[in-house]
C-alpha cells in the first residue's frame, strides 16, 4: 500500500502513528512529499491492521498517518486500503415471458421493512505506563510496571465484543515468545489475562522486558470480534479471559464475524547505569564462549542439552547456563569488593 502525503505549507514531518522514531518505517522525502510503503504481506512490521470479514471473506488493512506543523500541532489521518475476495462466477436463469392477459394492480401492498448494516470494526492497542501512552517513541525500563488495552472505536463498540486467541512478542527478527495462546496467559506472572470492567475495553498487566539485541519489543496478536459478546475462556487459575460483555445470546459460537490481526510497538531501554548489568553479562557470555574454543579444563562446557556443568568441592553438577552466569557475575562483585 503506497501513500503519499504532501508536505507543503507548514507541515513539518509525517510518521505513522506510535512510530516517530521507527527507522524502517520512516517515510521517503521526494521533494515536497512523504511516501510511506506498507506491506501488506508482511503488515506486522510496521503495525498495520488487518481486518477479515470472515462471512465475505473481505480483507480491510488501515493505519494512521500522523502531520506535524511547524508550530507543534498534530493532525491525523486514517489510511485503508480494501482487498476483495476472488471473483465468484454469476449464472443467470432463463425466465418465460409475461402471458398476453397479464395485469398489474394499481395498488400494492407492501409490507415495510428496515434493513440495517453494523460498521466495521476499528480496533486499537496501547501500552499505558501509570495511565499514559507509551509508544515507540518513549523508552520504558526493564520490570516496569505496564497495561495493554485493547478497544473498539466509538461507533462499533455498542455493536461487538472481543475476544484475545492468541499473542506473541518478538525483537522484529527471529526471536518470540508466545504470550496469550488460546485465550489465556501462558505466564500470568510475565504477562497476565485480559480482562474487562465495562465490556468495551480489554486490559492486560505486564512488565516491561527487553531482548539482547534490540530496544523495541513487538507485540502481535489475533483478536475477534463478535457480534454483542464473545465467550469467555476459562483459564487454569480460573479466571475468565478476554472480559466478559454483560449482556449474552444465543448461539455465541456462530456470532464470531471479524479477525483482527493487531501489532503495537514498544521501546524497552535500560535507564541510567542499569545498563552496565547488561554488559557485564554479555562479558561473562563471550568468556564463556572463548573458553569453550580454548578447551580449557577449568571453564564450563555445554551438554548435549545445552546446560553447563558447575564444578563443586563435592563434585559436578548440571546446571543451566544463566545459572552459571549469575554464579559468575556475584563471585566477581565479591573479588571487586
Amino acid at each position: 500500500m503506497k501513500v503519499v502525503v504532501p508536505m507543503d505549507g507548514d507541515r513539518k514531518i509525517s510518521y505513522l502513528d506510535q512510530l516517530k522514531d521507527y527507522t524502517p518505517c520512516e517515510p521517503i522525502i521526494e521533494g515536497n512529499s512523504a511516501t510511506f510503503m506498507l506491506d501488506l504481506q508482511e503488515y506486522h512490521k510496521c503495525a498495520v491492521t488487518r481486518v477479515l470479514n470472515k462471512i465475505t471473506g473481505i480483507r480491510t488493512y488501515y493505519h494512521k498517518v500522523v502531520i506535524e506543523d511547524a508550530s507543534g500541532g498534530r493532525d491525523t489521518v486514517r489510511v485503508r486500503c480494501v482487498v476483495s475476495n476472488k471473483l465468484r462466477a454469476l449464472s443467470k436463469r432463463a425466465v418465460e415471458p409475461f402471458p398476453v392477459d397479464f395485469n398489474e394492480p394499481d395498488v400494492l401492498d407492501i409490507t415495510r421493512y428496515m434493513e440495517g448494516r453494523a460498521p466495521e470494526p476499528m480496533l486499537g492497542a496501547v501500552v499505558k505506563q501509570n495511565g499514559k501512552q507509551v509508544s515507540g517513541e518513549i523508552s520504558v525500563s526493564p520490570g516496569t510496571p505496564l497495561s495493554m488495552d485493547i478497544f473498539l472505536d466509538n461507533s462499533s463498540s455498542p455493536v461487538y465484543g472481543l475476544l484475545v486467541n492468541y499473542m506473541h512478542v518478538t525483537d522484529t527478527g527471529k526471536q518470540q515468545e508466545t504470550i496469550i495462546f488460546n485465550g489465556c496467559s501462558v505466564d500470568p506472572y510475565l504477562f497476565d489475562n485480559f480482562v474487562t470492567s465495562d465490556g468495551k475495553n480489554l486490559t492486560a498487566k505486564f512488565r516491561a522486558f527487553k531482548f539482547p539485541d534490540t530496544s523495541y519489543v513487538l507485540f502481535r496478536g489475533t483478536v475477534t470480534v463478535c457480534l454483542d459478546k464473545c465467550q469467555g475462556v476459562q483459564c487454569t487459575n480460573g479466571v475468565t479471559a478476554y472480559g466478559r460483555r454483560r449482556r449474552s445470546i444465543a448461539g455465541t459460537s456462530s456470532n464470531k464475524v471479524y479477525e483482527v490481526s493487531l501489532t503495537t510497538i514498544i521501546k524497552v531501554d535500560w535507564m541510567g547505569g542499569n545498563r552496565e548489568e547488561e554488559d557485564v553479562l554479555t562479558l561473562l557470555k563471550n568468556l564463556k564462549v572463548a573458553n569453550q574454543k580454548l578447551g580449557d579444563e577449568d571453564a564450563a562446557t555445554v551438554s548435549q542439552t545445552s546446560d553447563l556443568v558447575y564444578k563443586t568441592n563435592n563434585g559436578s553438577v548440571n546446571l543451566p547456563a544463566f545459572i552459571i552466569m549469575f554464579i559468575s557475575l556475584a563471585a566477581l562483585f565479591k573479588m571487586a569488593v
